[in-house]
């Protein structure tokens, strides 16, 4: 081993162990172990940012903004809303819920199909009086296998295409994935509906709506302000001690009238009456400071909290969310996004410790009040999906049939060879722009940046373990471990391999990374590289054992209340069908 291949296995080894710990976050990896590669001298320095322009990168980008534009088009809701005269039969209504989100992720970026379907999820669950977390594992999971079907289901199936035709000067087609994806895809959403979501806990609890979780009584407080309080005449933002306390206003109720997030300049009046949400021992030294007199409303509700200015919305930090990792107090949600944070739900359970010192997750779920109208903007901001009951955005049937005109003639273009697919998708977002399917903002918001980033850093590393040898280097030598075993068993194992990376690490990740080393294991073995590409493209994609292997995981994480263990309860039995499927079929298709 020469100086580039032990640089570059090094930079290599480090980059999956920071993935798979987390920290800091994947893109931010991506472009260390980057500019690593470039301080190494691997990677000519007029290349070292190619990778940001790679037609791999502008199709994910492509395909993520034209998913938008569906969704603005009410493509999506239009094939939610068949699904409400299947909401009395339960095993029905799952099928078609997942069924419907698989088809969805196969055209369209599976976390967007998952996050139109979700609120749609949550509201069904609460009609049937079912916990929705039979619902929502399956739902992800079905979101992950749609994936699956074709080019641009999913981000490891573009960058293996786009690596086919960089090192065979010919990608894989839109429906090359088809054959394999597409009944991998079938037969993992008939296993869900089936017999995998029986797998999921009885007693597990999520929650459908915020009375379940976040039971206003609990943790809200009303408080009257008499004719000798401190605070007769003047604002709450003139109490100093309220900048130290967990304490918000949420409501201020006035004789017949209330007023849901008063602002803190509001001149209170003896007899007023707030509506407090405080941790029990920042509440008593409020109410000592302000002199305050605690009264009870047996009619308090969520309806107290909101009105058609306000909002009170859940929503899930995702795991690209600037909140994951911080508290409400530095996010200073308050000042900078005019947001209170009345509740996090965690795993299903409320959490119960001081809000404003606690650490958001990926997967918690917020309880935020704020202004109605800014709030979606607020939201994608901070990267957070709302949960909140809405109606569907059916849209004009001669629209939603132009975004689908759209969307068929780009993938018609690519399909048949006239154009490359990030140009035909290209193509196809700008249409959806300039037809005001979505506006300047919309698109650039619908842009997954952290995945870009990921994508256009880690192509480079990619690349160089290719051309200094090292991925032929392991590939013999995982090669010389197989011995004399057949070639099948050599797939399953790279197969077996990339799902493992996957349920660790970021898939687009995992796909840069093991598509030299498959095929150089393939060229060792004699064999035909597009099968064992096609592996990596299946396996990197099937990440069914944690949480934290696919965003579509983690999004259902909270809402579903579920544990770590949930998942492998039910992804492992489907890892083990994929791969009894998988093996067979590219052996009789691509080998």
């Amino acid at each position: 081993m020469d100086y580039a291949q032990f640089a570059i296995t090094g930079i290599l080894v480090a980059a999956v162990v920071l993935f798979i710990w987390g920290r800091p976050r994947y893109d931010v990896v991506a472009v260390l172990a980057l500019l690593a590669t470039a301080i190494a001298g691997l990677v000519p320095a007029a290349e070292v940012f190619a990778g940001f322009g790679h037609p791999a990168v502008i199709t994910v980008i492509a395909v993520l903004i034209v998913s938008r534009g569906l969704r603005n088009a009410g493509v999506v809701d239009m094939i939610a809303g068949w699904l409400s005269p299947l909401i009395d039969r339960p095993q029905l209504h799952l099928a078609a819920l997942t069924m419907t989100c698989g088809f969805c992720s196969a055209f369209m970026n599976n976390v967007g199909a998952l996050a139109i379907l979700m609120p749609v999820a949550l509201e069904t669950a609460g009609k049937q009086q079912r916990s929705p977390a039979a619902l929502l594992m399956p739902l992800s999971f079905g979101a992950i296998l749609g994936g699956l079907a074709t080019m641009i289901g999913t981000p490891p199936n573009v960058i293996i295409a786009q690596y086919r035709a960089d090192a065979f000067d010919q990608p894989f087609a839109m429906f090359d994935f088809t054959p394999v994806g597409g009944v991998i895809a079938v037969l993992g959403i008939l296993y869900l509906v089936a017999f995998g979501w029986r797998l999921i806990p009885r007693h597990r609890q999520g929650q459908a709506n915020a009375e379940d979780v976040f039971q206003i009584r609990d943790y809200m407080t009303e408080a009257r302000l008499g004719p000798d309080g401190a605070l007769v005449g003047r604002s709450i933002a003139t109490l100093p001690e309220l900048d130290e306390l967990d304490v918000l206003v949420t409501a201020l109720i006035r004789g017949e009238e209330r007023r849901p997030a008063p602002s803190r300049r509001t001149k209170l009046q003896a007899g007023d009456i707030l509506v407090l949400r405080a941790d029990p021992t920042d509440l008593k030294s409020f109410i000592e400071a302000a002199q305050l007199e605690l009264v009870g409303d047996e009619e308090l509700s969520p309806e107290h909290l909101a009105s058609d200015e306000i909002a009170l919305i859940e929503a899930v930090v995702t795991t690209e969310s600037n909140l994951a990792g911080r508290s409400a107090r530095t996010a200073n949600l308050r000042n900078r996004q005019g947001l209170n944070l009345l509740a996090i739900a965690r795993q299903g359970q409320r959490v119960r410790s001081r809000l404003d010192r606690v650490v958001m997750r990926p997967g918690d779920v917020l309880l935020l009040q704020g202004d109605s109208g800014a709030m979606p903007d607020t939201l994608s901001r901070l990267g957070c999906l709302p949960l909140m009951r809405r109606g569907l955005r059916l849209g004009e049937e001669r629209r939603v049939l132009l975004g689908l005109g759209i969307f068929a003639g780009a993938l018609a273009a690519s399909g048949l060879g006239l154009l490359p697919a990030a140009v035909a998708l290209t193509a196809a977002a700008v249409a959806m722009v300039l037809l005001g399917f979505l506006n300047l903002r919309e698109m650039y918001d619908a842009i997954d940046w952290p995945v870009i980033v990921l994508l256009g850093g880690m192509i480079p590393v990619g690349g160089a373990l290719e051309s200094t040898g090292t991925a032929s280097l392991l590939a013999n030598g995982l090669v010389g471990l197989a011995g004399s075993l057949p070639v099948w068993a050599v797939l399953a194992f790279v197969l077996i391999l990339t799902m493992t990376l996957s349920d660790v690490m970021n898939n687009a990740a995992t796909a840069v990374v093991m598509a030299p080393i498959s095929v150089g294991i393939a060229q060792g073995l004699g064999s035909s590289p597009d099968g064992f590409l096609m592996a990596v493209a299946i396996g990197a994609s099937c990440a069914f054992l944690t949480p934290i292997g696919h965003q579509c995981n983690t999004l259902v994480l909270g809402p579903g209340g579920y544990r770590f263990s949930d998942y492998w309860r039910v992804g492992l039995p489907l890892e083990i069908v994929i791969v009894a499927v998988s093996v067979p079929l590219i052996m009789w298709i691509w080998i």
